[in-house]
């Protein structure tokens, strides 16, 4: 298993996991998910990981039909502006791979903003930490195990 699924069985987390056959090929991990399991892409979430002006780095959790605002993370995490990390930064701030990492089992606890979309669903799907790897749980449930903020971070 990987990281995030042992943090939900851990804490005893209301989930489900999904599993699909990931082609590398895809042109997008998210929309790839939403696709093969089924789901309406706005019910996906993609975890994207960007770095304030000081160098924090900082867990985004967006629908995979949407893009990041960058300024809107900026703004919910009290910094001056935000860019998207360093893929190895992220990979070794995570302990994931990109296209597979997921807001939950972070090798670092970084501070982690949801988008308020997120709210409206029963449940959303994000990363379980694999490409072809999902898990369905609650947006609650993912804020409380990531001390996760909702902000309007999303567009498009």
């Amino acid at each position: 298993m990987t990281p995030a699924i042992d943090l939900l069985k851990k804490q005893r987390a209301e989930h489900r996991v999904h599993s699909y056959q990931h082609d590398p090929k895809a042109a997008s991990y998210g929309l790839e998910a939403a696709e093969k399991l089924g789901l309406e892409p706005a019910r996906v979430f993609k975890t994207l990981l960007a770095a304030t002006e000081k160098g924090e780095l900082l867990v985004a959790v967006v629908p995979v039909a949407g893009s990041l605002d960058l300024k809107a993370l900026a703004s919910a995490a009290g910094a001056k502006k935000a860019e998207m990390a360093d893929p190895q930064a992220a990979q070794r701030s995570t302990g994931y791979l990109l296209g597979g990492i997921s807001p939950l089992g972070q090798k670092k606890r970084l501070r982690t903003f949801i988008d308020q979309s997120a709210g409206q669903w029963p449940s959303i799907y994000v990363s379980a930490g694999r490409r072809g790897l999902e898990v369905e749980l609650s947006a609650s449930v993912l804020a409380e195990l990531t001390a996760g903020q909702f902000a309007e971070l999303a567009r498009g």
